[in-house]
């Protein structure tokens, strides 16, 4: 008989007998780089010569004694690295100059790599199929509703989807004067109230309802202003939508803002002849004369003329300045920085004086720096509050700066000069980290438009009426991965306390879950097929991985495979789960038919499947399977079919479905085929009629598929109660809860939108429900309340979300939960390569494979619970995705009867740790009704607010205290102070001795039942009787 061993690849880290200086990883990286100081000091007192002008020379060997002597850490195999990495020449000695040489340039080559780390990569320079025949005036995103806009001259808007694709184009009209007498200069958004704002060269502002069901409602039309409009810019408060501000600057350098107070309600004041005609589609004529009356009430006027008839080539509202910011191409009052007042009538004026001025500028308000585009080739950074000097300059450009952007998240700016050469720089060092020549057609008289969307990664530049787009490249590979290729599945060992991983690599890790380290790996698990599931036993001794070359193989944690379970299929099969019962394993995934393997074939290396008594039901293949004790079984096909089977018989009662449930007939009382591949013909038998009903129903697209099911093994008395014990969830984001009892769907929700396919899992108490969808996003449910009893109409309300973060950057592709040192843990693996581990309440991430290890057992455990809310106890054991052996069918010696064979010596001597009790916080629901509560009473104990730079503070009177009465003790200590005659004790008789009180000598079997002591017996006589015809059997084959 032949055994396979898989490629056994153990990590090597720390030893405990080397020392490491304080506070250093385990692998910190090369040696040179963790050198200190105090360690280069001790170095090079090694290589000093008590004669001058000499230096000394050391050999590979002297090298490493001396090292490690002085040092004083490190092993020698580091030191004979570092050897031959500085004997570049091979001449068998190195002396102090080699060595900082090598030193310096490792650190320098450090450097660079840290600086490249952080600097964008671009994709190639794109031009989008715009239809634009003008120059193009203005690119803005809509977050609400994930669309860009783009406008030209001629007033033709370009509405794109977020994928970019061009979706439509509507020109935009003004009724003062024709089409092509008509420029447009200026578009802004105004994400508050879901209209954008349009300025004409006609002297109007036109305001336009994106909600509108007529084809781009012109709401409002501002006329009457003095000059044309030529850059605009909207604000509106976060906190409280309604404060929001639109600001414009003419060609007359004049500056002007309108302030709005209920913007929610409305922009402007209706006028009462509107009112009268009553017709809600009609514009509204809003005439600038009537807004410098203050007739309308809503709105507030600021203005200044301080660029003396320049045009104001930009201006913007900053609130963290509370100032208006606007710039000309002029050297006088180049820049204006218009500070509110606290009346917030009037303007205070601050300007700066740029040689040659600036064609456009941007602030940072982490920074507090305003860069600037300069006309002479510089970028210039400003502190807002110094207008002599600026405070850095950057070199570089050859040519005008015209627009200047900064990347706020990295502290970075981008700078694009008129020889369309684009720019980023490191404000921190004031250094050019990356130079982009753009190729656009040559040409004497053009114009630049500058947009960086930041959170795309997405950067429009615009050339006439060319749009081009430079799209930063995904930066999944800066990030920390845990495996050289994508995550395919992450299981929980609770006894040994470890995580163990797979990818498509086929390779197998395993992770110690309280510190993060990587502990093993097996490589090469089944060749260079991609393992696409695993599962563990219910002692957790064995570990089984599914592959996609057609094999289930059972290890050791050794590394040593025991068995081979040979699926029977030709080329690829995707196995999407296997399921470990008591007497059976069943591997599903790439057919209608389940896949079982029997207990008495594992007295053999190579094991092949035997037949599902219960023949096919399933119309499509079947993704994911459950297990109840002590006999259901359910499995999810693509469909979105879910059929209820007894695993004793293995015959199916009924079929699940969001749309329909219909009833099976036995095998027994139904003849039926069984049906091995995908092609067969051999359907599930049904009445005429339900299948009628299901072929008009069946979902070709996969948004009813189910990927994964769970029993709410918890709910012991849902059959009284009728409530659900079953929860699926799959395509289209949705999750469903159901009675398998009565054959019910109870409750339906979305829990992710437009994502396509989800997962899940739930933790032991069947408290949390943890999902995850194919954009790297969780979300953590409270279902301990939903669905407990039976209801008469389907539920759609979605439980209470407590929170959602996104720990990944691809697709989640398994998740299980675990408690661990008091804290209930959710594990989740991904395709971009990593394993993350999150609390369930704390915003905490850490990702396996990271350099600093983390210390779960020293975290702070969660909060407990107020007395006065409801108490939910969470216990160690976690609920894995993948089902194991399950305790409950195990019988007293489960090791003999597992069909995975018996416990391995080497796994006994972990110790198993008992399980820790914790405390979650106050019911989430709870708490922010107590939240809201308190918020209420603090706001009516609000009795002033300042108007000052402390506005924002809040100013309540101080409770008067009430009179304390002075405790007793203190008014008469005599009375509880003083002290007592000691009274005499009578002396203690001693027990007698044991000898001299027993009567009979003790036995244990008197302490039980004589049928309890007949059956444990008979029982032992019975396997003795069993493993002796065993042995004889064994030894006639042998023969």
């Amino acid at each position: 008989m032949s055994y396979q061993n898989a490629a056994l690849e153990f990590h090597v880290g720390w030893k405990p007998g080397s020392e490491r200086p304080a506070g250093e990883d385990n692998a910190a990286g090369p040696l040179e780089e963790r050198f200190t100081v105090g360690d280069f000091v001790k170095i090079q007192s090694a290589f000093e010569s008590p004669e001058p002008r000499q230096t000394i020379s050391m050999s590979r060997e002297e090298f490493v004694l001396r090292m490690t002597d002085i040092v004083g850490w490190g092993m020698k195999e580091e030191y004979q690295e570092l050897f031959d990495k500085v004997d570049v020449t091979q001449d068998g000695f190195i002396n102090w100059d080699k060595l900082t040489s090598f030193i310096l340039l490792a650190l320098y080559e450090k450097d660079e790599r840290a600086r490249a780390a952080v600097v964008p990569q671009w994709k190639n320079l794109e031009f989008l199929p715009a239809k634009h025949k003008d120059t193009i005036q203005k690119v803005i995103f809509l977050k609400s509703s994930s669309h860009y806009l783009t406008i030209s001259k001629e007033g033709l808007l370009g509405i794109w989807g977020e994928n970019l694709k061009l979706q439509e184009t509507l020109p935009i009209t003004s009724d003062a004067t024709k089409l092509k007498h008509l420029w447009v200069t200026s578009l802004v958004s105004l994400e508050n109230v879901n209209k954008i704002a349009v300025a004409f060269t006609c002297k109007e502002i036109c305001f336009y309802d994106l909600l509108s069901k007529e084809e781009f409602l012109c709401q409002y039309k501002l006329q009457g202003l003095k000059a044309t409009p030529i850059c605009m810019d909207y604000w509106y408060d976060p906190l409280d939508a309604n404060e929001s501000i639109l600001s414009f600057g003419d060609i007359t350098g004049k500056v002007q803002a309108i302030s709005f107070t209920t913007a929610l309600i409305s922009l402007f004041e209706r006028p009462a002849s509107a009112c009268e005609d009553g017709d809600a589609t009609a514009t509204m004529i809003i005439n600038w004369a009537e807004l410098l009356s203050g007739y309308h009430k809503c709105c507030l006027l600021l203005e200044h003329k301080l660029h003396h008839r320049d045009w104001v080539r930009q201006v913007t509202y900053n609130a963290s300045l509370d100032a208006i910011i606007s710039s000309t191409t002029s050297n006088i009052n180049t820049m204006v920085l218009a500070w509110r007042e606290k009346s917030k009538k009037h303007l205070k004026m601050t300007s700066f004086n740029i040689v040659q001025g600036i064609h456009a500028f941007d602030y940072h308000s982490q920074l507090n720096l305003i860069a600037t585009a300069g006309i002479n080739n510089k970028v210039c950074l400003w502190n807002p509050y110094v207008a002599s000097k600026p405070v850095g300059v950057l070199w570089g450009h050859s040519a005008s700066v015209i627009a200047v952007q900064f990347f706020a998240d990295r502290k970075q700016l981008f700078s694009f000069s008129k020889d369309k050469v684009l720019r980023l720089w490191d404000i921190q060092h004031q250094l050019s980290i990356q130079r982009i020549a753009c190729s656009f057609p040559k040409s004497q008289d053009f114009r630049c438009l500058f947009h960086f969307d930041e959170a795309h990664g997405r950067l429009f530049i615009s050339f006439n009426n060319q749009l081009a787009l430079l799209e930063m490249k995904s930066e999944a590979g800066k990030r920390v991965k845990s495996h050289e290729k994508a995550v395919t599945c992450v299981l929980y060992a609770s006894i040994l306390k470890q995580v163990i991983s797979s990818d498509i690599g086929s390779t197998v890790s395993f992770w110690m879950i309280d510190t993060g380290q990587k502990i093993k790996q097996f490589t090469g698990c089944h060749g260079n097929a991609e393992i696409s599931t695993m599962a563990l036993d219910a002692n957790e001794t064995r570990l089984l991985t599914g592959s996609t070359d057609g094999n289930v193989k059972v290890w050791d944690f050794n590394g040593y495979c025991h068995h081979t379970l040979n699926i029977g299929q030709e080329g690829a099969v995707d196995i999407s789960q296997i399921l470990v019962l008591k007497k059976t394993i069943l591997v599903i995934g790439w057919e209608r038919a389940i896949t079982v393997f029997r207990s008495q074939s594992f007295n053999q290396f190579f094991i092949h499947p035997e037949e599902w008594k219960g023949g096919v039901q399933h119309y499509d293949d079947i993704l994911c399977a459950a297990f109840l004790p002590p006999q259901t079984l359910v499995t999810g096909s693509y469909d979105g079919e879910i059929v209820v089977w007894n695993n004793s018989t293995e015959n199916a009662h009924c079929v699940l479905h969001p749309d329909y449930q219909r009833l099976l007939k036995s095998k027994l009382e139904l003849p039926m085929s069984v049906s091995a591949g995908r092609g067969s013909s051999t359907t599930p038998r049904a009445d005429q009629a339900t299948l009628e009903v299901r072929s008009s129903e069946i979902d070709t697209e996969g948004g009813n598929a189910v990927l994964r099911l769970c029993f709410l093994e918890a709910r012991k008395d849902t059959a009284a109660t009728g409530g659900a014990n079953l929860v699926s969830c799959g395509g289209s984001g949705y999750v469903r809860f159901w009675d398998t009892i009565k054959k019910e769907l109870l409750a339906e929700f979305l829990a992710h939108s437009g994502v396509g396919s989800i997962i899940m899992s739930t933790d032991k108490l069947n408290q949390y429900l943890v999902t995850g969808d194919i954009n790297g996003w969780l979300k953590i449910w409270n279902i301990e309340e939903y669905c407990l009893d039976s209801i008469k109409s389907k539920v759609t309300q979605p439980p209470t979300l407590i929170r959602s973060f996104q720990p990944h950057e691809d697709r989640i592709s398994s998740l299980e939960m675990c408690e661990l040192g008091g804290r209930l843990l959710i594990i989740s693996s991904s395709a971009d390569c990593s394993i993350s581990l999150s609390d369930i309440c704390s915003a905490s991430i850490w990702i396996f494979g990271q350099a600093k290890h983390w210390q779960i057992e020293n975290g702070v455990s969660l909060p407990k619970r107020n007395a006065n809310f409801v108490e939910n106890e969470i216990q160690e054991e976690c609920v894995r995705a993948m089902p194991i052996f399950s305790k409950e069918e195990s019988c007293l010696d489960a090791a003999e009867h597992s069909p995975l064979g018996e416990k391995s010596k080497e796994d006994l001597i972990y110790n198993v740790i008992p399980s820790e009790d914790i405390h979650l916080d106050m019911n989430y629901k709870e708490r922010t009704v107590h939240k809201k509560k308190t918020h209420k009473l603090y706001n009516a104990e609000v009795i002033q607010k300042s108007s000052s730079a402390f506005r924002l503070l809040s100013i309540r009177a101080l409770k008067k205290l009430p009179e304390v009465n002075k405790p007793a003790f203190l008014l008469d200590p005599e009375r509880y102070f003083r002290e007592e005659p000691e009274e005499e004790c009578p002396p203690i008789p001693e027990p007698p001795s044991l000898s001299d009180t027993l009567k009979a000598v003790f036995v244990e079997k008197n302490l039980f039942p004589k049928e309890i002591l007949d059956r444990e017996r008979r029982a032992k006589q019975l396997c003795q009787e069993t493993s002796s015809e065993a042995k004889t059997k064994r030894n006639k084959k042998q023969l």
